[in-house]
């Protein structure tokens, strides 16, 4: 009879940590709070080069802003209701990304020519799943370096190129590339004319390397195209006069370039001390021996 007590209590024990347990673990998975990721997705395109999307992800955590890193980025291709992969990402300790579209012409475009792509992140056991859809058209832009009447020109034309026509009464920056910031060159606002163009006139004597000089043609963050940017290689600058002393002997040079006075002078003052001391010696060794 006991023997029967004791094994029905089993039962009904493992019955009870067997119907419980799983009930504990949901309510802990509840208790864990997930945080909301923020996607941002900007579409770029370089001329005569890459064409990729700037990812970013960030999360409002302990009522701050942070980035988040190695999050898992999916980038889908959406077409007529169709999710077509067509590459993956993940963000860095900055929480950000590059993705680059390795050519337009694999993507599908809608009806309109407007390209639609998502970018999707599953979720983990921090961050919940997200999300950001971007749509851009193919912009191009075609510019050289022209002379009138002596003076240098950029001239450049915006094209829509999913209908093949120029786009106007929109504004192009152009500006020369510098080290650390480009340089903004005429207005601040250059808008196209009725041919889709741009004339800029270079006034100013621009310093380059050996005279050389980038200029940036940009259509920047534009709602249908992005940001499109153009390069133009001029020989127009005024080349730039060098003026290093690394291969001279001056005093804050390494020590194979002392200056030879230095060298001279300390050279001078050691042996001179030793030239004391060795006298000195001898004398002694005289008195000594006397």
């Amino acid at each position: 009879m006991k023997n029967q007590l004791k094994f029905r209590f089993v039962f009904l024990l493992f019955l009870g940590v067997f119907f419980i347990t799983p009930r504990l673990q949901n309510l802990h998975a509840q208790e864990v709070k997930k945080n909301k990721v923020r996607l941002k997705a900007d579409y770029f395109k370089i001329m005569n080069g890459e064409s990729y999307l700037n990812l970013k992800a960030t999360s409002k955590i302990e009522k701050k802003n942070t980035e988040v890193p190695n999050i898992d980025f999916t980038i889908y291709n959406i077409f007529d209701d169709e999710k077509i992969t067509i590459g993956t990402a993940i963000t860095d300790m900055d929480g950000k990304s590059k993705f680059i579209i390795n050519s337009l012409s694999k993507l599908k475009p809608d009806s309109t020519g407007t390209f639609n792509l998502s970018v999707v992140f599953k979720g983990n056991d921090a961050f919940k799943k997200a999300s950001k859809d971007i749509s851009f058209k193919d912009a191009v832009i075609e510019a050289e370096l022209i002379t009138k009447d002596s003076l240098n020109y950029i001239n450049a034309k915006l094209i829509d190129k999913s209908i093949d026509s120029v786009i106007v009464n929109e504004s192009l920056g152009i500006q020369v590339e510098r080290l650390f910031k480009s340089l903004r060159i005429g207005e601040e606002f250059n808008y196209t004319d009725e041919n889709g163009t741009v004339l800029v006139p270079i006034k100013e004597s621009i310093p380059g390397v050996d005279g050389n000089l980038i200029f940036e043609v940009i259509l920047k963050d534009h709602d249908e195209f992005g940001t499109v940017k153009a390069l133009v290689n001029a020989p127009i600058g005024v080349p730039i006069v060098t003026e290093t002393t690394f291969d001279k002997r001056t005093l804050w040079s390494p020590r194979n370039k002392t200056p030879l006075f230095i060298l001279v002078f300390a050279n001078l003052l050691i042996l001179g001390m030793w030239g004391i001391i060795v006298y000195l010696m001898v004398n002694l060794f005289k008195i000594k021996n006397a």
